[in-house]
């Protein structure tokens, strides 16, 4: 079982930016592929960004490509998604979510994640 949890979450004007951190539980941290999904109100949970367990490969939704920035540091067990230039279409919950072993599924599907924190809201006024 591996814990995640989401935080530094906030309410930010339009234009500004956060940075969301995700720590997570036990030794192995390093050889997981991470990632961060956001769910509004009444829609459907999609990708947001992944980092390949290297840090080598990133991969950014359209929607935040050139905006969002995924990293971590593996020696702490932390995953971070700097945010700027906010939007109000940014508001959601966001999740961070980690992959432990291979998966049919690709790296922007839900499915290919088997753990998942339980989320930090951001807020973003228009």
């Amino acid at each position: 079982q591996v814990l995640l949890v989401e935080s530094r979450g906030g309410l930010v004007q339009a234009g500004g930016s956060l940075r969301l951190s995700c720590t997570a539980s036990g030794r192995a941290f390093s050889t997981y592929v991470m990632g961060w999904f956001r769910q509004a109100p009444g829609q459907e949970r999609e990708f947001v960004a992944a980092i390949s367990r290297n840090t080598s490969m990133t991969y950014y939704a359209d929607s935040v490509k050139g905006r969002f920035t995924i990293s971590r540091v593996n020696a702490v067990n932390t995953l971070y998604l700097r945010m700027n230039g906010l939007k109000s279409e940014d508001t959601a919950v966001y999740y961070c979510a980690a992959s432990t072993g291979p998966s049919t599924a690709r790296y922007d599907s839900t499915r290919a994640f088997d753990y998942w924190g339980q989320g930090t809201q951001v807020t973003v006024s228009s």
